[in-house]
């Protein structure tokens, strides 16, 4: 099995990744998860053997990097692939020094796996599309 994670032009099957995991498996609405975000985004996709099966999206608010939108299909679940995607992620803002920080809304039922990145969760839990999220942050080390 080989595993690719790279910055990509592709939407379409970034699109087709977050339809399949947030609208069909966690019934979120499509007009929650597609927004008007994408154009202005960096774009991740993990590739397992030359398929598509996770992605995040990379965005910038000042001297921060938020990573979202990630999303792996459950025959990549498990494997470390969603860690590898976070990694990426941190990587790609760690490697501009205008940004310090790294920040992620993270659905509650998995907040341990961001810990065990190193993120912090902060502020109150809030809802996201009828699912409980807390904010997460994660500096820079430089």
């Amino acid at each position: 099995m080989t595993i690719e994670i790279r910055v990509t032009q592709d939407i379409a099957a970034c699109h087709d990744l977050r339809r399949r995991v947030f609208i069909e498996e966690q019934g979120i609405s499509e007009a929650d998860e597609m927004d008007d975000l994408d154009d202005q985004a960096t774009h991740l996709l993990a590739l397992q053997d030359g398929q598509p099966v996770g992605t995040a999206r990379l965005l910038q608010k000042g001297r921060t990097g938020k990573i979202g939108r990630v999303c792996v299909l459950p025959v990549a679940r498990g494997t470390g692939l969603g860690a590898a995607l976070i990694r990426a992620g941190i990587d790609h803002f760690a490697a501009d020094p205008g940004f310090d920080e790294v920040y992620l809304s993270a659905q509650v039922p998995v907040l341990g796996f961001y810990e065990r990145l190193g993120f912090v969760a902060h502020g109150p839990e809030y809802d996201d599309a009828g699912i409980p999220h807390r904010d997460m942050t994660l500096p820079l080390a430089r």
